[in-house]
């Protein structure tokens, strides 16, 4: 068990160090951040959780929200390489399933909405992003290889491979595959795309309206001449 616990302490510092930037050491991941204490203190009280002590497993998580404002359902299961960045606002359900090499993002909820019972909290694939202030509420799955952008609402499946943006949140595909080295603020704008499209469109009908608008005079215009001659 020790030699699990030390490996999987491993893996969470090190997929820090290799997705913050602005993580220096070692030392300050440890001690400082705030997301890895919200991460192990889950896996304690997950444990706790799945032996019959859901008393002793809501204090510890309720400890750790309280030192480090994120709120994880012990109930909630998580897996590999899990990465809160900030975590400031974020909380995670009971029924939620997070897969291997997540990264979530300040202000995230995974919650429910309230009108389902038994799983009410989605399940999110491997290597997705979820962006700050992103709410993905409901018992439905986010695909592997998926990003969820920055204060998108997510109430519906996303596939595999694609990028939700906004409220509601669409899908933006790339020929079906994932977005690449995607940001949080770099992202396809389909409701942005819809209206340039709609504006194309109109050009188009008011080029036309005009074309047959001078049809009709030239017609009118022939019509007055025939009849006075």
């Amino acid at each position: 068990m020790l030699k699990e616990y030390l490996k999987q302490l491993q893996e969470d510092v090190g997929c820090i160090r290799a997705r913050d930037p602005a993580a220096s050491s070692l030392v300050e991941i440890l001690l400082l951040y705030p997301g890895l204490k919200a991460v192990r203190s889950h896996r304690k009280a997950n444990w706790f959780y799945t032996h019959n002590m859901p008393l002793l497993a809501r204090y510890i998580s309720q400890r750790s929200a309280r030192k480090t404002n994120i709120e994880i359902h012990p109930g909630a299961t998580i897996g590999r390489r899990f990465f809160i960045d900030h975590g400031t606002g974020v909380v995670i359900g009971e029924t939620a399933e997070i897969g291997d090499d997540v990264t979530i993002y300040q202000g995230v909820t995974l919650g429910g909405t309230g009108k389902d019972v038994g799983k009410r909290h989605p399940t999110v694939g491997n290597h997705v992003m979820i962006g700050a202030g992103a709410k993905v509420l409901g018992p439905f799955k986010i695909g592997d290889n998926t990003n969820i952008a920055a204060g998108s609402v997510v109430l519906h499946e996303i596939p595999e491979n694609c990028t939700a943006v906004g409220a509601p949140a669409r899908v933006v595909k790339q020929n079906g595959m994932r977005v690449d080295y995607l940001d949080q603020i770099n992202v396809p704008d389909p409701v942005m795309r819809e209206m340039t499209q709609m504006q194309e469109q109109i050009e188009q009908l008011k080029t036309e309206l005009q074309a047959l608008r001078r049809t009709v005079a030239n017609e009118e215009r022939k019509e007055s001449a025939d009849a006075e001659n």
